[in-house]
């Protein structure tokens, strides 16, 4: 008799198993259309009924992602639903749930946990579950481990649990799921293996570690590596802009050295669902083992500190022109975390919004990715983008480039802004009405 572990590889192999994802959002949904292009049969889950429904009417609800990709994908058998019980039918389950942070910056494994609990009555023999959502090293052994055996089945003989990091960047065009390497952790080697057998249809290069731990981890360095370095050229911006030096200059004049160096530009701060959360899972975890990890939780400080830098340049620059920041009208140009997206996760220019109306101004805003202000859980306005013209910019006493799309005219803001505080080096010739930050 074949084992369960045999029989799932060679369902996969097959491409005779049935996907699950579990999570249809920036990460599920490009993954739900590459399982879907290869031939397998996909069932998406999600809490959203709304997101089901635009689903399954062949809609897309994720800009850069479009609708044609979703209509063909339901037309050759993918399926959203909100029932939890048809995870019975999936033979591989892959969550791409939230894990943010609570307001004492600490993990918030609620989405991860409860997903967990509401798939473990339908979890089967011959199943595998995967996690993709990023989180601290031991989440895969210590949350799921436990819950997906409570009902008597055994990880590693039976049902097979994996750990694999997302690695989505949303709007870069030189990378897709397919193209971007996989890292697969398991829990025992049988499970690893499972795990190599289900990305390898989908992605060019899979590379399995010795554990779930170790691919817990891998994401966090990642991660952890940029807003470390973000957090050092931001640092030197400040250093920079004191002694009178454009640090984009420097830091374009650095990137020649063809070995060593790695560039990152400063900005107003971090954003979206990763480099600004992502550390701090490890600072928290690094506490029970009597770990203080100063390195990373520095960094953090100097990033989160970003959007007050460049409200106080905003406000150096109308005192030049012999205006208060109180009563003044600003517009805050482009609110998504980075450009050509339409994704407002832990965006900045949030922040930058807020800080602008706390001192009394009025704030209002343009973006071409987002037409309204969505209903965010916490941040509140009441606004529509602004269409920018001649007209309405010069309207503005300064505008605050805080996140620069391809589509805006760069041009015809440079002409007809009052003042422009520049946060992310768009204008490097100087100008008297240029203010970089």
């Amino acid at each position: 008799m074949t084992s369960p572990h045999a029989t799932l590889i060679d369902r996969l192999n097959a491409k005779e198993a049935v996907i699950g994802i579990v999570g249809l959002g920036y990460v599920g949904l490009p993954l739900m259309l590459r399982y879907n292009d290869i031939g397998f049969r996909v069932l998406g889950i999600d809490i959203d009924p709304e997101k089901v429904n635009h689903l399954n009417g062949g809609k897309s609800y994720i800009e850069h992602i479009p609708s044609e990709k979703v209509a063909r994908a339901t037309q050759s058998g993918f399926e959203a639903t909100s029932d939890f019980s048809r995870v019975v039918e999936a033979d591989a389950i892959i969550l791409c749930v939230p894990t943010p942070l609570n307001k004492y910056r600490e993990p918030d494994m609620s989405f991860v946990i409860n997903t967990t609990d509401a798939l473990k009555p339908y979890l089967r023999e011959g199943q595998m579950v995967s996690l993709e959502s990023t989180t601290y090293p031991g989440t895969t052994e210590e949350e799921l481990l436990p819950r997906v055996q409570e009902g008597g089945l055994v990880v590693g003989e039976n049902i097979f649990l994996v750990y694999s990091p997302e690695r989505e960047d949303p709007g870069n065009p030189d990378f897709e799921t397919r193209t971007i390497p996989k890292v697969v952790g398991g829990q025992t080697p049988a499970c690893r293996e499972v795990g190599i057998a289900l990305y390898s249809h989908a992605i060019d290069q899979v590379v399995p570690v010795s554990s779930t731990k170790a691919a817990e981890m891998t994401k966090l360095l990642e991660n952890i590596h940029r807003a470390v370095n973000i957090g050092l050229v931001n640092e030197m911006k400040i250093v920079a802009d004191r002694m009178g030096i454009d640090i984009f200059e420097v830091v374009d004049a650095a990137a020649t050295k063809p070995f060593g160096f790695t560039p990152y530009y400063p900005g107003p701060g971090l954003g979206g669902h990763c480099i600004p959360i992502d550390p701090f899972y490890l600072t928290w975890k690094a506490r029970e083992y009597g770990l203080h990890t100063r390195f990373i939780e520095l960094s953090g400080e100097v990033n989160r500190a970003m959007p007050e830098y460049v409200v106080g340049k905003l406000m150096d620059g109308l005192n030049e022109h012999g205006k208060a920041l109180k009563n003044s009208r600003v517009l805050v140009l482009g609110i998504t975390y980075k450009k050509n997206v339409d994704d407002m996760r832990e965006s900045p220019s949030v922040e930058i919004m807020e800080l602008i109306e706390a001192k009394g101004a009025e704030v209002a805003y343009s973006d071409p990715h987002v037409p309204v202000f969505p209903k965010m859980r916490e941040h509140h306005f009441e606004l529509a983008s602004v269409e920018l013209t001649a007209e309405s910019l010069a309207s503005f006493d300064a505008v605050v480039l805080a996140t620069d799309h391809d589509r805006f005219d760069f041009e015809l803001i440079q002409q007809h802004a009052k003042l422009i505080i520049d946060s992310r080096g768009t204008y490097r010739a100087p100008a008297a009405h240029i203010i970089k930050a």
